[in-house]
């Protein structure tokens, strides 16, 4: 098969003449976000032109420590783009989400990469740190939506909690319909994605490795076990993202502290 065809600068540059559609779209409808459009539009080019830089100089180097390294900032970038987006308080919830991606990540690659894969080099940049970029990113989505419904939940319902706890003197029993409710809400997307993939879509990976030469069954085995390693990483990371902060937000009494989420 063939190598995938190049696009030229001036080609990439003529794409961005398709926003000129959506936007145009808002302004007429007076929907107002034009101005946060075009900054992550903005920060979208500097940042994916930063990582062809860095990745072709890690992908060259192809060491061990420093792809551990990066994998690292990927989730600490996510660990804290979670708590900003989820206006959690940061000292209290850094710790155990950090634990909970970490386990997720080291359960998932010692799986695919290791198990499935078998490489000779674990660490491999070329399968580790894409792999495990796909893990983090769906479980940040995903841990979003999760928490926010998870620690809302538990704010604007604490009554129920109390109610919960009082009848059954079971935390656990008490904190699982907040726990139901939230996970329920950030997986259905994923499982509905699944019930319809190569229907009305063909993921990222699929088509990434068919452009670049792949035959199509190397392609949909890879994007099956991608797809098995993105929801069991995704799952583990939320439930464990919950489990650990349950240690940090009650008091001795089994009562929510005042100030897990920072006030808007």
């Amino acid at each position: 098969m063939n190598s995938t065809a190049d696009i030229s600068y001036w080609e990439l540059a003529s794409g961005l003449l398709l926003f000129i559609i959506p936007i145009s779209l808002f302004y007429i409808y007076k929907i107002w976000i034009i101005k946060d459009v075009l900054i992550g539009l903005v920060r979208m080019l500097i940042q994916l032109s930063m990582v062809a830089l860095y990745l072709e100089w890690i992908f060259e180097l192809n060491n061990a420590w420093l792809n551990s390294l990066w994998v690292l900032v990927m989730i600490f970038v996510g660990v804290f783009t979670t708590i900003r987006r989820v206006s959690l308080n940061w000292r209290m919830f850094v710790l155990p989400l950090l634990v909970a991606s970490i386990t997720s990540v080291l359960i998932v690659d010692l799986f695919f990469l290791g198990w499935v894969l078998k490489l000779d080099y674990f660490f491999d940049a070329r399968y580790f740190i894409p792999i495990t970029g796909m893990v983090l990113g769906n479980a940040l989505n995903h841990n979003i939506v999760g928490l926010s419904t998870y620690f809302k939940g538990l704010s604007e319902k604490s009554e129920l909690y109390i109610f919960l706890l009082s009848n059954t003197g079971n935390k656990k029993l008490a904190l699982n319909p907040f726990i139901t409710d939230a996970i329920k809400q950030a997986l259905n997307p994923m499982i509905a994605f699944m019930s319809v993939i190569g229907l009305i879509s063909l993921p990222g990976m699929m088509t990434g490795q068919i452009l670049g030469g792949s035959p199509p069954s190397t392609a949909i085995k890879y994007q099956i076990m991608i797809m098995i390693a993105i929801f069991v990483g995704c799952t583990i990371n939320l439930f464990l993202s919950i489990l650990f902060s349950n240690r940090f937000i009650f008091d001795a009494y089994s009562n929510l502290k005042a100030n897990i989420l920072k006030k808007k």
